[in-house]
Order: structure tokens, then C-alpha cells, then sequence
């Protein structure tokens, strides 16, 4: 209970959390972004798999659906130095998706459609002045996590 502990209050810290989860019972950290951006949560989710961390995000039942939910289960064998692994883990995917979404790459284009003299084909044409494309500044080195059996190995 005490790393479980130890992971609500590293969230709570980070300002970006809000934890639903009682401290009470079963040592599980259940936690939603404080924005209730839905697709962040997946996101995060799926930034923390490409580390080893099987981290599910789930929407909430009728009526609350438009949040989301991430949830860890605190193993017994799941020690503080890996809880400060899984939170540095989760800092640099925060920061990763924090620069992606300011950066997302965006492709103007300028099309031209001309009739032909037949009436039955034309042609397209894109001026090559008019395709503009913002590159993303940042490649991700994605880590692999290996199936063994149909399963996902992970710490958690």
C-alpha cells in the first residue's frame, strides 16, 4: 500500500491528475487527467506500453462517458524503485505528448481541376509551389514490447 501511496502522491504532483481511486482497500491507483481529455488518456496509455507498462485506459459507464480512466494495480512485487521508474516513465510520455500535440505536422494543398476538351476527362494537377508541409522536430525511438503466448509481457 505504501507505493501505491507513494504513486497518488507523484501524480498529484505532477498537477495534471486528478486520482479517483480510495486509498482504502485494494492497492490500485485509479487516475483521470483534470482537463478530461478523453483521447489523452489513451494516448498515454499507449506511450507507456511502447515502455513495458501495461497501464489501461478505460472510459467511464453511461451518463459520465466522456471520461477517461487510467488505472494501475500496485503488485506486492512491484517495489519503489520500479513505482519511480513507472512515474519517470509516465513524466516523459506526458512531456512527449505535451510536444507532439503543439506540433502536429500540417500539409497544405492547393488543387487545380481542369476540364478537358472532350468533356469526359480532365486532370488534376498540384503546383509543386503549393504543397507546404511542416516537419515534426522530434523522432521517437518507440521501445517494443514483445508478445510471448498472445500475451503483452509487462511490469504491470
Amino acid at each position: 500500500m505504501e507505493n501505491a501511496k507513494l504513486l497518488q502522491h507523484n501524480l498529484k504532483q505532477t498537477g495534471h491528475f486528478d486520482i479517483i481511486s480510495k486509498e482504502k482497500g485494494l492497492p490500485l491507483v485509479a487516475f483521470t487527467f483534470k482537463d478530461k481529455n478523453k483521447s489523452l488518456a489513451f494516448e498515454l496509455s499507449k506511450a507507456l506500453r511502447h515502455h513495458g507498462w501495461i497501464v489501461p485506459a478505460y472510459t467511464m459507464p453511461a451518463n459520465v462517458e466522456h471520461i477517461a480512466v487510467l488505472r494501475v494495480v500496485v503488485r506486492e512485487d512491484l517495489g519503489r524503485q520500479l513505482i519511480e521508474k513507472l512515474f519517470s516513465h509516465i513524466s516523459s510520455a506526458l512531456f512527449e505528448l505535451s510536444e507532439t500535440t503543439n506540433s502536429v505536422p500540417k500539409i497544405l494543398l492547393t488543387v487545380e481541376v481542369k476540364v478537358g476538351n472532350d468533356h469526359d476527362k480532365g486532370s488534376l494537377h498540384l503546383p509543386t509551389t503549393s504543397i507546404h508541409l511542416k516537419q515534426d522536430k522530434y523522432d521517437r525511438d518507440r521501445k517494443k514490447v514483445h508478445e510471448v503466448g498472445g500475451k503483452t509481457k509487462g511490469a504491470c
